[in-house]
């Protein structure tokens, strides 16, 4: 009997936000009554996954904000990019056994517990190796991707600000897609416009 599918989930939470401007943290922002943060690591709690948030080591208010259940990546030179965080989670994930590591920034408010089952899903039937990537509805690429094991190495040794793009663009023909549903997967909010955008579109 086949052992059951073991995916890990690693959210990245470790930016300064700066392009929010003074005072602000995007992922402390209130989405329906929680921090963004925490939202979204509920979101992938539902999943079944076990899920880590990357965090920078001076933010003690978005650690505060985690529900019970999330393990916490300090990641101490978060400064130097996000290709750190990245690194962080999949030296955590090497050797623990995990079937793949998907990667989801934190500021993604549109993406759902039902997106990320789907792409796990859909993961899980695809040939060894295989590197999936959200779309959204056009096609166009976003996030989450997942990354099977072989690519845990290369992603513990990510540095820089670029995240796992040389990683995808090396990858070729084993980055296969799913389409998330409208623009799910390429919603991210990283300014006050972008927020104030975001919110009139819900009708507040």
């Amino acid at each position: 009997m086949a052992r059951p599918f073991n995916p890990a989930i690693l959210l990245l939470a470790a930016g300064a936000s700066r392009r929010m401007g003074a005072g602000r943290d995007k992922l402390m922002e209130d989405v329906d009554g929680a921090p963004l943060l925490a939202r979204s690591a509920q979101t992938a709690l539902k999943t079944g996954a076990k899920v880590m948030v990357a965090l920078p080591p001076d933010r003690s208010d978005r650690l505060a904000a985690l529900p019970q259940g999330v393990h916490p990546v300090i990641v101490k030179d978060a400064h130097m990019g996000m290709g750190r965080s990245i690194a962080a989670g999949a030296q955590m994930a090497q050797g623990a056994g995990y079937d793949a590591l998907m990667i989801l920034p934190a500021d993604m408010p549109d993406i759902t517990a039902e997106d990320l089952s789907a792409l796990l899903g859909q993961y899980e039937t695809l040939p060894a190796r295989s590197i999936l990537r959200a779309t959204d509805q056009t096609g166009l690429a976003g996030h989450p991707v997942i990354f099977p094991p072989a690519d845990f190495a290369a992603l513990s040794a990510l540095q820089g600000d670029m995240g796992a793009r040389a990683i995808l663009q090396t990858a070729g023909a084993r980055v296969l897609y799913h389409p998330l549903p409208g623009t799910h997967a390429t919603t991210d909010l990283d300014t006050p416009q972008a927020w104030q955008d975001w919110r009139a579109s819900r009708g507040r």
